[in-house]
């Protein structure tokens, strides 16, 4: 068994824990994890969302094909699981068991951002020009203690996005290019226990924080090569998988590096929880 870290964050990886019914295609695209330590595997195959528990083994699944692109998922502290379906451009709320609780975003709308949709490189659809509002291809997705629901819009726009709790839209802020506040594919989000914004900022190698009204906080100086996704733990600790370089890292809340791996043993790494 191959182990990875040191000290407090070392951890054995475990390649076959994911224990699927037999004759299933689970090409998993990110996870979650709800208060009963119950694990959602959002899924690119037939069967949408796949529902785990802590020892991997297949507990339930929901969602089957009804999603055009699975991106993201998450859990809130309320356990809703709330799904970003790309290609659809939709988010979604659910109950645990799959009960369609509320719907944003018009499906298969795609917002003007001077982007063109049918060239895909890299760093996401077409070259962004400008913000166009919800959406054109949403990637990440955070919900803030009130209940707000922050959006990163990326693979065809360079904006975040604040949703109230019932799914009003708010504000959104950003614009293309590599200064604080500007994003070249906006693609994970997260809200800290000060409630302060992360967003990891993918094709410019950097986590950024903003206020929930967008204001620029900071960036993390850093090493990482296109942060994807970002998870913070109870302790303020940083988890960020890394999709260009395969590599994982754990950070500070200051952004210093506490542990980093990955390449060989790694391949576009999307999801943490």
């Amino acid at each position: 068994m191959t182990t990875v870290g040191t000290g407090n964050h070392a951890y054995d990886v475990i390649s076959d824990w994911a224990k699927v019914p037999e004759g299933w295609n689970a090409p998993m695209a990110a996870v979650t994890v709800d208060s009963q330590d119950r694990i959602y595997g959002f899924n690119r195959g037939e069967h949408g969302v796949i529902v785990f528990g802590k020892d991997g083994n297949y507990l339930s699944d929901w969602g089957e094909t009804k999603f055009a692109f699975p991106h993201a998922i998450y859990a809130d502290p309320d356990d809703n699981i709330w799904i970003v379906d790309r290609d659809a451009g939709q988010i979604y709320k659910y109950t645990t068991d799959g009960k369609l609780l509320m719907t944003i975003g018009e499906k298969g709308f795609r917002s003007d951002t001077g982007a063109d949709n049918s060239v895909f490189s890299s760093s996401g659809y077409g070259e962004v020009t400008h913000g166009g509002g919800p959406f054109n291809l949403p990637a990440g997705i955070a919900v803030a203690a009130n209940g707000d629901i922050f959006v990163a819009d990326g693979y065809a726009n360079c904006e975040v996005h604040r949703f109230s709790a019932d799914g009003k839209h708010l504000k959104s802020w950003g614009s293309p290019g590599s200064g604080p506040g500007e994003f070249t594919l906006p693609h994970g989000a997260w809200v800290d226990s000060k409630g302060q914004v992360l967003i990891a900022d993918r094709e410019n190698n950097r986590i950024q924080v903003f206020s929930q009204d967008g204001d620029f906080i900071s960036q993390w100086p850093s090493e990482m090569i296109g942060p994807a996704v970002v998870y913070i733990d109870k302790d303020d600790i940083a988890y960020v998988a890394e999709h260009n370089g395969g590599m994982f890292s754990i950070l500070t809340m200051e952004g210093e590096t506490i542990e980093r791996w990955g390449g060989m043993e790694f391949r576009s790494c999307h999801g943490v929880s």
